[in-house]
């Protein structure tokens, strides 16, 4: 019953779009910019700095705070885990709230990693997202290219299968959402829609 409740808990966290509202409250909408995509990047283009950093670390603390749960407080494992480890990721890329659309859950994912992980596999993601995005002009493959740095890290550092299990996954969630970018090389940016 435990892990069935953490996994309702993650999904209806991870719906939550506190990117849309959270900008609401500043008078804009992050699917009125950019791609009009809902979620943290658009709320700082949409509502300034402060809407966005709110936006960012309340997509990223609905995630690690039920998967921290699931994870640190009830020592879920294995099928379990994933399930409620891939919850938020799900629940923020297509949420109820905004009729089955999302998201693409880059800091929804890092709160998954913080949840489970704590602190290492976060730091490795936020410096391979740093200097890929530094590096190259397309999000989609600067994305891809800061999983496969986690999957390395894991693979050597912590090769437990539902880790790598968990992040294969979300490459498959990321190589979806970015569907649009990865179709582009590298050095170019993806058209506005």
């Amino acid at each position: 019953m435990t892990a069935l409740a953490c996994f309702c808990l993650a999904l209806l966290c991870g719906s939550l779009p506190f990117s849309v509202w959270v900008a609401r409250l500043a008078g804009a909408d992050p699917r009125s910019v950019g791609d009009r995509n809902p979620g943290a990047t658009n709320a700082f283009k949409a509502g300034g700095k402060w809407v966005g950093l709110a936006a960012l670390l309340l997509d990223i603390s609905k995630a690690a705070l039920p998967v921290g749960l699931a994870c640190q407080v009830y020592g879920l494992r294995g099928p379990a885990l994933a399930a409620v480890a891939l919850a938020p990721t799900l629940g923020h890329a297509w949420s109820p709230f905004l009729g089955w659309r999302g998201g693409k859950a880059v800091a929804t994912m890092l709160g998954v990693w913080i949840g489970l992980t704590l602190w290492d596999v976060p730091l490795v993601a936020v410096a391979g997202v740093t200097l890929w995005f530094l590096l190259l002009k397309n999000s989609g493959w600067a994305l891809l290219f800061t999983l496969l740095g986690m999957g390395i890290y894991l693979w050597m550092v912590r090769p437990e299968v539902i880790l790598l299990a968990i992040l294969s996954l979300q490459t498959l969630i990321v190589l979806w959402k970015y569907r649009a970018e990865l179709r582009l090389p590298f050095h170019h940016l993806p058209a506005a829609s």
